[in-house]
């Protein structure tokens, strides 16, 4: 009888320390209802990047993605953000797909712009630079010298 009641008590620890541990991540990310600023931007190529991917200004993450998609006209991929409410960024903001190093992760950086009009909840960004594909140059780098001969 002892023995099952010990067993019980270290079970529900488990279970209480995994619903604890659950609850962080469910208010730590976007899933849990983060309040801030949608803005939308459209790019050629978001190789790398998904939902939940980082939004960062000067290193510092300030946002996720939460929403991407195909435009059936343009074909271009529209990824929508969410924002930190206290940002405040210009219309001439830009929206950069880099990562952490060269095998490293990627995410969007924005870069303020020098204009004085701020961006409301659904504005888009319209300066955008696409994820660069290092295999591709890679390949036009090492079959580049058979097409000059």
């Amino acid at each position: 009888m002892k023995n099952s009641f010990v067993e019980t008590v270290v079970g529900a620890v488990v279970v209480a320390i995994a619903a604890g541990f659950f609850m962080f991540l469910y208010n730590a990310s976007s899933v849990g209802g983060a309040s801030g600023i949608k803005i939308i931007a459209e790019f050629e190529n978001i190789e790398g990047i998904s939902i939940g991917s980082d939004i960062r200004m000067a290193g510092i993450k300030v946002g996720s993605v939460v929403e991407q998609k195909l435009d059936p006209k343009s074909f271009q991929a529209i990824v929508t953000m969410s924002l930190t409410n206290t940002l405040k960024l210009t219309d001439d903001t830009t929206a950069k797909i880099t990562s952490e190093g060269l095998l490293g992760s990627k995410f969007i950086a924005l870069e303020i712009g020098g204009s004085e009009e701020i961006l409301k909840d659904g504005d888009s960004l319209t300066h955008t630079q696409s994820a660069l594909d290092i295999w591709a140059l890679i390949n036009e780098f090492m079959f580049s010298d058979k097409k000059n001969k």
